[in-house]
Formats: C-alpha cells, structure tokens, sequence
C-alpha cells in the first residue's frame, strides 16, 4: 500500500472518530442549551407578567385608598358647615401629616361650579368648574379621576373628586394628587440600563415621563397595538430597529391607563449567556481534546500500520526471493545433470578427434589448422559449461555453514588480496575504511570469503579502468551486526533493474560476459548463514553492496 493510501486512510479515520464522537456530543449541548433558554426566557416572561401585575395592583391600591379617603372625608363634612375655610385648612393639614399625597383640596358647589371653600398653594377660589369636562363626569359618575392635565394651574396634576349628596344638597370633594408621586411609582420598575416604565392613557397619550424619549402629554408610539381592556398582563417579544426588548402592558383597574414595562432581555440573559459561554467553552474544550487524542491514536495506528505493511513487503520479497533460490536450486540440480552427461561425450570425442589429427595423413590436409583449432575451442567451450554446471550443482546442494570465529577486518583484508593484483593492473585505487576494533563473530568463513570475492570481482568488472575501490567494515550495536560495503565508481545500476538484481540468470553485463548467477549464489549463502545483502546505486556515480553478518 502506498504512503499515500495511508494518508488517506489517516484522514477517514480522524473524520469518522471525530464525527461519532463529537456529534452526538454537540447535538446533546445544543438540545440542552435550547432547552435552558427557552426555560430560562419563559422564567423572564413570567417574571416580566408578575412583575407588571404588582405594579399594576400597587397603582391600583393607591388610587383606591385616596378614594376612599376622600369619600370618608366628604361623608364627615357638616353640610352647615361647607364653606368653613378653617375646618377646611384643619382637614388638608390632618391627612397631610397621614400622606402627602394631596396638594389641595376643595369644595365645589354643583349647583354653581365654584368653590364653596379651598384650601391650598393655588388661587382658585374665583374660578368656575362647571363647564369643564370632568365635573361633568363627576356629576355621572359619582367618583372620578381625571388623567394628567394643565387645567387652571398651568401645571400637569391629577385630581380626583367624589360626589356627596345629603338631602337636597349636594357637593363635589376635588383633590389634587401630585404627578410625581405616579412618577414615583413607575420609575421604580424601570430596570436595568435600558428598561423603561410609564403610564399611558387610552389615546395613548404619555401621563407619566419615560426614561427615553418623549414627555407627559406626547404620543407614547406603543410598538404594540392597544386593544380593548383585559384582565392580567400581556407579554411579548418586540424587534424594534437592531434591538429585540420585552413590553408587558396591562390595564389599571381605578382608571383607563395603561401600564407599560419594557426589559432589555439581553441584560435579563446575561447569567444565561455567561452560562452559555462557559458551556461551549467547556465543549470546545473537550473537543478539542477528543480532536487532539483521535489524531494521536490515528498516527499511532497508522504508523503502525505502515511498519507492518513495510515488513510485509520486506518478507514477502524475502519470500520470493527464497522462493526463486528453492527453484534455482531444483532446476539447477537438474540441468546439471542432464548437461554433465553430454558435456564429458562431447569432450571424449574432441579429444578422439585431437589423437586422429596427430596421425601423420591429416596433418597434409589442408584445413589441418582450421580443425585444429575448432577441436581447442570445443575442448575450451566444453571447459566453460562444465564450470557453469559445477557451479550450479555447488548451489543446488545443501550445505551445512561451517563455523569458524570471523574478525571482519581481517576477512575483508584477505579477501582483497585474491583479486588486488588484478585491480591495480587496471589502474583503480584502493580504499580499506576498516572499523575501529569490532567484535568477533561466528560463521561461516569460506561462504563468506565466496560471496565477499563475487562482490569484488563484480565491482572491478563494473568500473574497467581507472576507478577507486572501496571496502569499508563496520559495526552496528543497535542491530547486532557487523558489515563489509564493497562500493565501486562504475556507471551505475538503472533503478528499475536494482529490483531484479538478486534474480537468477539476471545480469547487467553484456551478453557472453555473465551468468546471472552471482548475485543470486550471494544472496541465498547470506541467507543460509543469518546474514543478508543490501544494494545501492545512483546512476553515473556508482554502486555500493553490503554484507550484513549477525554478531554472535
């Protein structure tokens, strides 16, 4: 399998652990999170509903005991004694000291529409009420509380005035509320950086002061539309602009003014939101450990995986490769001997013919030395395959190595010597880069020494004439080996034949030159005795083959 697949492989696995593992993970955070907001934000809601309930009730409370005041107050009045201005100032300064609530209070004639007494910060003792529109409602309705108005104080007030009737006589008790104290109430509720609160009327016209924007008498410009009076409070979310807020409205009870609450719900949102953060905070967190642990494990497996699937490759050409030598062996066996047989006929009746040649009557012939010379030649190629078939038969037999104590330096150096002669003869320099005292090993020297020749007699072959030889020993404690690196300035090996260059009958030298037997003898000796052979070659500059022998 290519690096390559295993890339990609790397990649499904850390797609497909991350996605089991971190998908249900998400989906379970969002479910949550979806499931605390819209729990969190109906909580707000609720508490928005209650909220404009209490106020309404705390408003409604009040307007409700300043009626009943006033209607106590007007039922203990002394019908004799209505234009009493004394009594009057005595009854203001009484429920003062309970309430400040009141600003002034008066008497007022139905009959007339004037004052028959007034007590207060005012002067309006001349003025006539009986053409405004809400004695009119007063006389309607028996009780009456206006909504905020100018009136003849040139000031924003309220009043509230109750109808008194005793017998033929009759009179309106007006009381003048002061606006802040509404003002006070509803600013109260006004929460947060932008929560607001005001009271409205019908038309909805401002009757208190909101915390943005607009004043007592403007239009409110409600987001909502107002719809006929209801019971409780109505709550919802409006988008206004960028923003999205909270209003809940609801209807007072004493009078047709309508409570507005408005909440920012980001600011209501914020223990959530900081909750929200700590949790995806947390998530991210732990997905960025499962990304961190899946990419480990995975190129933990996956180098695994190429280390199996390199031994695999590298026992599987072992395989072959021992394969090819069993083969080499059986065959070899074989067509040695079925060569052996002809080669020694052919070669009895060359030398027949030799003896006849030197009868004296085919000397005169006239192709004596043409004939001559085709029987040294048969005799020469009879020699020739009679090598090649003993050589084979030599490989074909299975032979027990035979132990001997092996100094590598030593057998590197004796070895060279078979052929240093012939090295020099052809102009090539010699290196020896021996290793510094390795240890001693066991095997067998004479294959070794066999195998070691090959290699130099193949290396000389390869460069000719004036190259440099090398012959390097060395030790290797990490895998217990000792090696000889035979390494020549030759033309080189092609890269696509380095695979085949351990495969019986497979040469690169030129025909009639080699066998192809070598290299192959090489590598199944080194196998037999625990070793193995290495090659590499870079085209143009030369090859190097390593002997790897195991320190025993």
């Amino acid at each position: 399998m290519k690096i390559v697949d295993f890339n990609r492989l790397r990649l499904r696995i850390i797609l497909i652990t991350i996605s089991f593992s971190l998908f249900p993970l998400i989906i379970l955070g969002i479910g949550i999170n979806k499931k605390f907001s819209s729990s969190y934000y109906g909580t707000i809601e609720s508490s928005l509903r209650i909220l404009a309930e209490s106020k309404q009730a705390s408003i409604d409370l009040f307007l409700s005991e300043r009626v009943a005041q006033l209607s106590l107050l007007s039922n203990s009045l002394d019908s004799r004694k209505l234009n009493d201005q004394g009594a009057l100032e005595r009854l203001l300064a009484q429920i003062q000291s309970q309430t400040h609530s009141y600003i002034d209070i008066g008497i007022i004639d139905t009959g007339t529409g004037k004052h028959l007494a007034y007590t207060g910060p005012y002067n309006l003792e001349s003025f006539n009420y009986k053409n405004e529109e809400w004695f009119a409602k007063v006389m309607a309705k028996g009780v009456y509380i206006s909504d905020v108005f100018m009136g003849f104080r040139k000031h924003p007030h309220i009043i509230i005035a109750v109808l008194h009737r005793e017998g033929d006589k009759s009179w309106i008790l007006r009381a003048t509320i002061d606006s802040e104290i509404f003002e006070g109430l509803v600013k109260r509720v006004q929460i947060g950086r932008k929560g607001d609160a005001f009271l409205v009327n019908a038309a909805q016209i401002l009757q208190t002061t909101p915390r943005f924007g607009g004043t007592v008498f403007q239009n409110a410009g409600l987001p909502f539309p107002i719809a006929d009076r209801f019971q409780g409070a109505h709550v919802e979310s409006i988008e206004m602009g960028y923003n999205r807020y909270l209003y809940a409205w609801t209807w007072l009870d004493n009078t047709d003014w309508l409570l507005v609450i408005r909440e920012d719900p980001a600011e209501e949102l914020r223990p959530l939101l900081d909750a929200e953060y700590q949790v995806w905070l947390l998530l991210g967190g732990a997905m960025l450990l499962i990304g961190i642990g899946t990419v480990l494990v995975t190129n933990s497996m996956i180098r695994r995986l190429v280390e199996a699937e390199r031994e695999r490759a590298a026992l599987d050409a072992n395989l072959t490769q021992s394969g090819k030598m069993a083969a080499l062996g059986k065959m070899a066996a074989g067509v040695a001997h079925e060569i052996n047989n002809p080669l020694a006929i052919i070669r009895e009746q060359a030398g027949w013919v030799k003896d006849l040649l030197e009868e004296e009557d085919v000397q005169g012939s006239p192709n004596f030395k043409e004939i001559e010379q085709a029987v040294d030649r048969i005799e020469q190629h009879v020699e020739r395959a009679k090598n090649v078939t003993h050589r084979m038969l030599g490989f074909a037999r299975r032979v027990e190595p035979t132990t001997s104590t092996i100094h590598i330096n030593a057998l590197a150096t004796e070895t060279l010597k078979f052929l240093e002669t012939e090295a020099r003869h052809r102009n090539i320099d010699i290196t020896m880069a021996l290793a510094d005292a390795p240890p001693c090993t066991v095997s067998d020297q004479v294959q070794l020494q066999q195998v070691l020749l090959n290699l130099i007699d193949n290396a000389i072959d390869a460069m000719g004439k004036n190259g440099r030889l090398t012959i390097a020993t060395a030790h290797h404690p990490e895998s217990h080996e000792l090696s000889v690196a035979v390494t020549d300035t030759g033309s080189g090996i092609p890269p696509d034949k380095l695979e085949k260059i351990f495969d019986p009958f497979y040469t690169t030298k030129k025909l009639g030159e080699g066998t192809g037997l070598g290299l192959a003898i090489a590598y199944g000796i080194m196998d037999k005795l625990g070793g193995r052979i290495t090659v590499s070659s870079v085209l143009g500059q030369g090859s190097t083959f390593t002997l790897f022998v195991p320190v025993r």
